[in-house]
């Protein structure tokens, strides 16, 4: 039987969580600088001055760049990391798996500091490669765990049949193994690509001259003018992640289904 008092603290707990987001389409079009009720009536206008502005556009086509990097290598090391931990037994693996998770763990406060003071020490330029190298230290364990959950639920058997009909180990891995595996390193690379493109405090210590998007809406709050777009702006992205997180999860599901696995939860 469930407990009246649990349903109303997870429907509290969900409110609290919600309620901000709900705020944001809301404030977009409302017509008044001014955040805050009553609302004052219907615009588009925020929309439009968002549209136009210039620098949005820099920081959004950098932002490009850094995710779809991002997810690209973060990806890439994740198939490695998650092909090793499952199928192969070595020395200190579940130590060096351990460290490969970390960054899951650690404030993100400290790993962007320590990797200013790492580059800034070995005199590597502040830009968006060193963004792109943050991002990917972050992203890492979220890919290794998504591939994970895609390598185990694979049926040893058809390694084996691909082994038995004289295939070598490139060869089967690339024909059997990697197409079964395939919505897992979409869901990777989807669920990198968000974390990458909505992660701030990296980018703000690391980008250097260079403007990225999440910095440059923490810029624009200076500007009480400029807040109505950063939240029409801000919608937008909200749509987007929710959007590209439903894309990831279908395929994690899919993924498991292909491959007879158990689903034992996912993103949403």
């Amino acid at each position: 039987m469930k407990s009246p008092g649990l349903r109303a603290y997870a429907i509290g707990y969900l409110i609290f969580l919600y309620a901000p987001i709900l705020l944001l389409p809301i404030f977009a079009f409302n017509d008044s600088k001014i955040i805050a009720f009553p609302l004052s009536g219907f615009t588009t206008q925020w929309f439009v001055q968002m549209w136009g502005d210039a620098q949005l556009w820099t920081a959004l086509k950098n932002s490009m760049i850094i995710s779809g990097s991002t997810s690209i290598i973060a990806t890439t090391l994740g198939i490695f990391a998650a092909r090793a931990s499952t199928r192969y037994t070595f020395p200190a693996k579940g130590g060096l798996i351990g460290l490969i998770m970390l960054p899951l763990v650690l404030p993100e406060m400290i790993v962007a500091m320590s990797l200013l003071v790492v580059f800034l020490a070995i005199s590597v330029p502040l830009s968006i490669f060193t963004v792109i190298l943050g991002h990917v230290l972050i992203t890492t364990p979220f890919s290794v765990a998504i591939l994970s959950s895609a390598f185990q639920s694979l049926d040893n058997a058809f390694e084996e049949a691909a082994y038995d009909l004289g295939e070598g180990p490139v060869a089967t891995f690339r024909l059997i193994i990697l197409p079964l595996v395939m919505p897992g390193i979409i869901s990777s690379l989807l669920i990198c690509f968000t974390i990458s493109l909505d992660e701030f405090i990296i980018a703000y210590f690391l980008a250097g001259a260079d403007t990225v998007l999440s910095a440059y809406i923490y810029g624009q709050f200076r500007f009480p003018a400029k807040v109505p777009a950063m939240l029409a702006l801000g919608t937008i992205l909200v749509l987007v992640s929710v959007m590209l997180l439903s894309i990831a999860e279908f395929f994690r599901r899919r993924g498991i289904a292909k491959t007879g696995g158990k689903d034992t939860g996912g993103f949403l």
